[in-house]
């Protein structure tokens, strides 16, 4: 899969897309079921407000959501015992989509028609997002990405909503601070291109390094499933880079940095997309992930108070320190209670659709959180590098 075409990109993207569509489409015919006909509409009446969130909580994209169900489950037990949400307490139902697109699907389903929630977080990965989102589009049941950040997730409908940055925000950011830093002019790209999200990584990537005259000097690709990089990492060697600048989760990430540090040496600039921000980089990379640069949405070292307060919950409750999946999923929480909170008790989906779309300037761990006309998340950016196995402003 090196040196792929720009037409077959193309075509990939396309096809996972729409492979992801017709998957979705294929399950509301199966059931026979619509936002009009899947039973009565879920409300936030009787004392509880339903929320389903559905993560991947087994496979290889657990890293980020195991973190992103601890968040939650830690942010609904402070909204429901300040009583934050007056007459209604968050009821949050997790369900496991594996990252795979057919479990996203299932799991949708059961929150749609079986548990009738009113409203959704999740999933994990942008592939499944793609692919399950549709679902809760056509049940007018809202949805809330904490962790989608691939290019056409929120056009799927109005009911669909994230508060993960994008990555056409975070990586013409990421590439202009890295320029300015480390003075570059020729960097290899390296990005798996059978996924939604590294494949909108790289698109991003290409388009900032073109806006920021920095040459692409060689262009290499990889699979979901590749755990060798050698071959695409000799070509990029060849071609005499500055700096490597990679799109891919993290199972993939790890394997690329370190083999990276081998062959192309241990002291040339790695250049990260947002499936980077994870401390499984450093605890499965070591000192290899040293220096490595990342755009990201949040860092833990922001002296944002509710930030800080977040950390220490969090490191409390779990004996862990949260990465930006938890910091996203924690503030996706508290942006479902401020809707279910505007909306109020009794409250039904299209209600809540409506009281997301307000929130403005909602005071988060993320900062001060806006939706975007377009239902993309507004907050300021971060650049951070790996020093001494933590992640750091990357001044």
């Amino acid at each position: 899969m090196i040196d792929a075409r720009q037409s077959r990109r193309a075509l990939l993207g396309r096809v996972g897309v729409l492979g992801g569509l017709s998957l979705a489409t294929a399950a509301l015919a199966a059931c026979g079921q619509s936002g009009d006909n899947a039973g009565a509409p879920a409300t936030s009446g009787g004392g509880a407000a339903k929320i389903g969130a559905a993560f991947a909580l087994t496979g290889p994209a657990a890293v980020y959501g195991q973190a992103q169900k601890n968040a939650v489950q830690l942010a609904a037990e402070e909204i429901n015992s300040a009583g934050a949400v007056p007459g209604v307490k968050l009821e949050v139902l997790y369900e496991d989509d594996a990252g795979d697109k057919t479990a996203g699907i299932n799991v949708f389903q059961k929150f749609i028609n079986q548990d009738k929630v009113l409203a959704i977080i999740g999933p994990t990965l942008s592939d499944v997002a793609l692919a399950a989102d549709p679902l809760a589009q056509q049940a007018s049941v809202p949805v809330l990405g904490v962790s989608n950040t691939a290019n056409g997730v929120t056009q799927i409908g109005n009911f669909i909503f994230r508060d993960s940055l994008t990555e056409s925000v975070v990586i013409p950011n990421t590439v202009k601070r890295a320029k300015d830093k480390l003075n570059l002019k020729r960097v290899g790209v390296l990005y798996g291109n059978d996924d939604a999200f590294t494949q909108s990584g790289y698109d991003e990537f290409k388009k900032a390094l073109d806006a920021n005259a920095v040459q692409i000097a060689s262009t290499q690709t990889f699979g979901k499933a590749d755990k060798e990089f050698s071959a695409q990492l000799t070509q990029i060697k060849g071609a005499n880079p500055e700096a490597l600048v990679v799109s891919a989760l993290i199972a993939a990430a790890v394997g690329i940095v370190t083999q990276a540090r081998q062959l192309l040496g241990e002291t040339i600039p790695i250049v990260g997309g947002n499936g980077l921000n994870s401390p499984a980089l450093m605890s499965q990379a070591g000192k290899a992930a040293d220096g490595v640069v990342v755009g990201a949405a949040w860092n833990v070292a922001t002296a944002n108070p509710k930030s800080q307060a977040f950390i220490t919950a969090y490191k409390a409750k779990y004996n862990a320190e949260p990465d930006q999946f938890a910091a996203q999923a924690y503030a996706g929480a508290y942006i479902l209670a401020e809707a279910a909170k505007r909306a109020g008790a009794g409250a039904g989906r299209d209600a809540m659709r409506k009281a997301m779309g307000e929130i403005k300037g909602l005071p988060t761990v993320l900062g001060s959180f806006s939706f975007t006309a377009g239902r993309d998340a507004e907050h300021p950016p971060v650049v951070q590098v790996v020093r001494d196995g933590k992640f750091a402003i990357f001044e």
